[in-house]
C-alpha cells in the first residue's frame, strides 16, 4: 500500500507535516509535485493524488484545503474514486470500512488531530460485509453506467 498526498495553498503547511511525520514513521507516502502558489487551484491536486490511487486498488490518498470540502467534491469526479470528507477518526474508519473510501479529504485541522484521522484510515480494512460491498458496488455500477436500480 502506497500513499499519495496533495493540497492546494490553504493545506500545504499541514500537508508538509503530515508528509513529513508520516514518512519518517516509515510509512510509503508519496507528495504531489504540483507547486503550491497562492493562485493554484485544488481540483489539480485532487486529480494528480487520485491518479495514483488508481494505480493500485490498495493505494490510499489524502487530499487537503481550506475545510476539504471542493477538494472532496474534485476527488469524487474521478472515475474509481470513493472520497470521503472527515473530520474525526470515526468518519475515517467509516468512511472506509463501510463506504470503501479510497481518499479522505479534510482541512482545517491540527497536525494531531490529523495524524490521528490518517492512521485510523490507513489501519481500517476495506469493507467485507456484504451489504457494505451491495451499496458499493451499485455506486461503482452507475458510476459505469450499468445500474438499472432506478
Amino acid at each position: 500500500m502506497k500513499l499519495f498526498i496533495g493540497a492546494d495553498h490553504r493545506g500545504a503547511d499541514l500537508a508538509k507535516e503530515l508528509y513529513e511525520t508520516l514518512k519518517e514513521e516509515g510509512y510509503d507516502i508519496t507528495k504531489t509535485e504540483i507547486p503550491t502558489t497562492e493562485e493554484d487551484d485544488y481540483p489539480d491536486f485532487a486529480f494528480d493524488v487520485c491518479k495514483h490511487v488508481l494505480e493500485n486498488k490498495e493505494n490510499l490518498g489524502i487530499v487537503i484545503c481550506g475545510n476539504g470540502i471542493g477538494i472532496s467534491i474534485a476527488a469524487n469526479k474521478v472515475k474509481g474514486i470513493r472520497c470521503a470528507r472527515v473530520t474525526t477518526k470515526e468518519d475515517a474508519h467509516h468512511a472506509k470500512n463501510h463506504n470503501g473510501a479510497n481518499v479522505i479529504a479534510f482541512g482545517g485541522l491540527s497536525l494531531e488531530d490529523a495524524l490521528e484521522i490518517v492512521k485510523t484510515f490507513i489501519e481500517t480494512p476495506f469493507p467485507n460485509e456484504e451489504r457494505h460491498m451491495r451499496r458499493i458496488q451499485k455506486i461503482i455500477d452507475y458510476e459505469q453506467g450499468v445500474y438499472n436500480g432506478l
